[in-house]
């Protein structure tokens, strides 16, 4: 990874819409999806899908911090996702579902504490959104990357408006004056 690289993982429920989602914002340079901070080593989406794994669908997001910020990802995922919910989003339940912020530069954590912290004062409840160093990440199969992409008419747990205003979505805090 050069200077011009950052990266951070994300669990936003099924992992083929998060990583959809995420390709959509200028400045987002590559993603893979996989599963995070689980207790096996190499684990398949088989095992995963048990939800004896402790493993969540994940999205690694590759992106550019000249062109695109942290706290501008972190808040386009809380747009994504019902942060009070607990191991599910959508119709998709189970631990695998859960959400979570994992992070591998604990640099990011003051951005990461700061948008959750905003994120929390819009809600009644507490957030279910797990903030957490990256433990382990194993890539999922390669039928999973980029899926949606491979099966345009995929199942989603996303709005395809979701998709359209990610694209549109613009991070005005990356324009100079």
């Amino acid at each position: 990874m050069n200077s011009k690289t950052k990266e951070i993982y994300l669990a936003g429920g099924c992992f083929w819409g998060t990583e959809h989602y995420f390709k959509q914002i200028a400045g987002v340079l590559e993603t893979e999806v996989g599963f995070a901070n689980g207790h096996t080593e190499n684990p398949t989406y088989k095992e995963v899908y048990t939800d004896e794994t402790g493993y969540a669908e994940t999205v690694r997001v590759k992106y550019n911090p000249d062109v695109v910020s942290l706290e501008f990802l972190l808040r386009m995922f809380f747009k994504a996702i019902d942060p009070t919910s607990l191991n599910k989003q959508g119709p998709d339940e189970g631990t695998r579902y859960r959400t979570g912020i994992y992070y591998t530069d604990a640099e990011d954590l003051p951005v990461i504490n700061k948008v959750y912290a905003e994120e929390q004062q819009h809600y009644d409840r507490p957030l279910a959104v797990e903030t957490q160093p990256l433990e382990r990440f194993h890539a999922a199969e390669e039928y999973h990357q980029d899926y949606l992409d491979k099966n345009p008419s995929g199942y989603c747990h996303l709005s395809p408006s979701l998709f359209e205003f990610a694209r549109k979505a613009k991070d005005t805090s990356q324009l100079n004056p």
